[in-house]
């Protein structure tokens, strides 16, 4: 008999996400969440090529995110995936299909979305602006989110994970983080870095004391920061670079 064949890092990465994928699938939600999508389900075919393309070695940085933007990954399958930047830079434009049930005031209508994800449009216009070419950066990098929910209230209107009820929060968080865990072992980083607080505070829980990553964090790119709109690229190459996890250019 043949010698079994060892997973690739892309198997093994898709493997841990449709583990994950099916088990916040099983998860229900009380008002006011009025509807919940899961990009990892609709949005599957984009994640898998962004796996495949980028996420098939070890790395030795990954970025870790909270959860989709409505304009983002819910549109593009990809974390902080700003339209532009996915198709054009990174290089990823699968078909999307149309999660079920679909909010009226928040069409999924994947690469053809015409609003713009700020969070994605900073975060990987840094990368692109460091690194140049995508594969340069994706050599020993990659770009995770902590959840793959998007919660949204009656109106449309966005919910992050941490406002969820106390019950709600930990039933989601369970499995995320055993993705999280999963996801780093696979990719054996030098270091996880959280972008924003809340996303350090997910890397640490997953965290044990003889893992062999470093954990840092940067600040979170979103427009609703004051902080962020006031030179965000130059702050977070600071943070990267003061900790270590960039050498001085």
């Amino acid at each position: 008999m043949p010698p079994a064949k060892t997973p690739s890092y892309a198997d093994a990465l898709l493997q841990a996400a449709a583990t994950l994928r099916d088990e916040v699938d099983a998860l229900s939600f009380a008002p006011p969440t009025a509807c919940v999508y899961n990009p990892l389900r609709y949005a599957w075919r984009p994640y898998s090529e962004y796996v495949w393309r980028h996420g098939n070695s070890r790395k030795r940085v990954v970025f870790l995110g909270m959860n989709p933007g409505p304009w983002g990954m819910a549109q593009t399958g990809v974390p902080f995936g700003e339209i532009s930047a996915v198709r054009d830079w990174i290089g990823v434009c699968e078909p999307v299909d149309q999660p079920v049930p679909e909010h009226p005031k928040r069409p999924i209508t994947g690469f053809d979305c015409s609003r713009s994800e700020v969070s994605g449009r900073r975060l990987w216009g840094l990368f692109a602006q460091r690194f140049g070419l995508a594969a340069k950066f994706f050599a020993d990098h990659f770009v995770l989110n902590f959840c793959p929910l998007v919660w949204m209230d009656e109106g449309g209107r966005n919910r992050t994970p941490d406002k969820l009820p106390t019950e709600e929060r930990q039933a989601v968080e369970a499995p995320c983080l055993k993705h999280l865990r999963k996801a780093l072992e696979i990719l054996q980083p030098e270091w996880a870095v959280g972008i924003g607080a809340w996303a350090e505070g997910k890397i640490t829980e997953a965290t044990r004391s003889d893992d062999p990553w470093r954990i840092s964090r940067i600040l979170h790119p979103s427009p609703a920061s004051p902080a962020a709109n006031r030179g965000w690229d130059a702050a977070a190459t600071k943070a990267l670079e003061e900790a270590g996890v960039w050498p001085d250019a």
